[in-house]
């Protein structure tokens, strides 16, 4: 489970990315280039890049629309990232959608549905399908805890451990549910204790400490790859921003808010990355240059995209029209 040095800076680099891809789209916004609403997963990037970096080649993501850490480590682009907030034709929905909806299975990410849970049985469908067709994949996805709340996400947790899927759940608790303060959603003491009512492994982590959250993840992901059933983490983490970037978030005591900003994940890791010998200052400086100059172009290229055409909005909506006279009727190929 140990870390290459390549890989300690990659994990760095993501988080930046995720950072600074979050700053450029703030100012798009506030210039009104931002088609729809932004959420900001400001402080929860260890938790995102983390989870996502233990995963393998040919496993499946159902990310979160705070979530950017996971579709960047799975390989999508800040230009994916900036034309899909723009609306413009170029992204990966096709101007469709905002935010984060996006993804294709072949490419390892499922389009997220909703923050309450609903992925958690889609989820829990592809591990079974991929176990159907003897794939060796894992399937991950994230929740809130208020997501923790709803049905889909005990039917979709049940499911799974009772058919030992091969699923990670990663409940992101930082604190509140929207404007409800974790206090006020369970009366469960913390969110790992859930897991034992499913008969399922939990682990509970400091969700700004990007290595200890590899780590758990990488173990999680090693059980479900090995036939042990899914894993229930619970990571604590914290929301540095409203719900989304209209959101003051009055509702969030002053104090709370500094004590969180103290743990920031980036500030962390970077100290982490320094006091241990494993980067230098420069070295640090030159991957935030390169991501700041990279971002730069990217957004230039986004705001060139083209906006699609009127008649684009009934394409992909429909499935294809069958012929008169053919059954609709799909039959299994044997």
């Amino acid at each position: 489970m140990d870390l290459t040095r390549d890989q300690k800076l990659e994990l760095y680099r993501y988080m930046r990315l995720n950072r600074v891809v979050e700053e450029r789209l703030v100012n798009l916004y506030r210039q009104g280039k931002v088609v729809g609403g932004l959420y900001r997963s400001l402080g929860q990037e260890a938790t995102s890049v983390g989870t996502a970096y233990a995963l393998a080649k040919g496993d499946i993501v159902g990310p979160l629309i705070r979530n950017l850490g996971v579709v960047l480590v799975m390989g999508y682009t800040p230009r994916d990232v900036m034309t899909q907030y723009m609306a413009r034709a170029t992204s990966p929905s096709g101007g469709k959608d905002c935010n984060l909806h996006f993804g294709k299975p072949e490419r390892g990410v499922i389009s997220p549905i909703s923050m309450l849970g609903a992925l958690i049985p889609v989820m829990a469908g592809i591990a079974l399908a991929g176990r159907m067709q003897k794939k060796n994949l894992v399937a991950m996805t994230w929740i809130g805890d208020g997501g923790t709340s709803t049905g889909a996400f005990h039917e979709g947790l049940n499911f799974a451990a009772v058919q030992k899927l091969p699923l990670v759940v990663v409940a992101e608790n930082n604190g509140w549910a929207y404007s409800t303060p974790f206090r006020k959603q369970t009366a469960a003491p913390n969110l790992v204790s859930k897991a034992a009512a499913y008969g399922i492994p939990g682990e509970q982590v400091d969700g700004n400490d990007v290595l200890a959250v590899y780590g758990v993840a990488r173990r999680a992901v090693d059980r479900a790859r090995s036939g042990e059933g899914p894993t229930l983490i619970e990571s604590l983490t914290y929301r540095m921003k409203g719900h989304a970037e209209h959101d003051a978030q009055a509702y969030v005591p002053k104090a709370e808010l500094e004590e969180w900003r103290q743990r920031d994940p980036l500030e962390r890791y970077t100290r982490v990355l320094l006091e241990s010998a494993t980067a230098t200052a420069d070295e640090l400086a030159a991957v935030d240059r390169s991501i700041s100059e990279e971002v730069d172009r990217e957004v230039e290229s986004a705001e060139k995209a083209p906006l699609p055409s009127p008649e684009a909005a009934n394409q992909d909506v429909y499935a294809p029209r069958v012929a008169e006279g053919e059954p609709v009727v799909v039959r299994r190929r044997s």
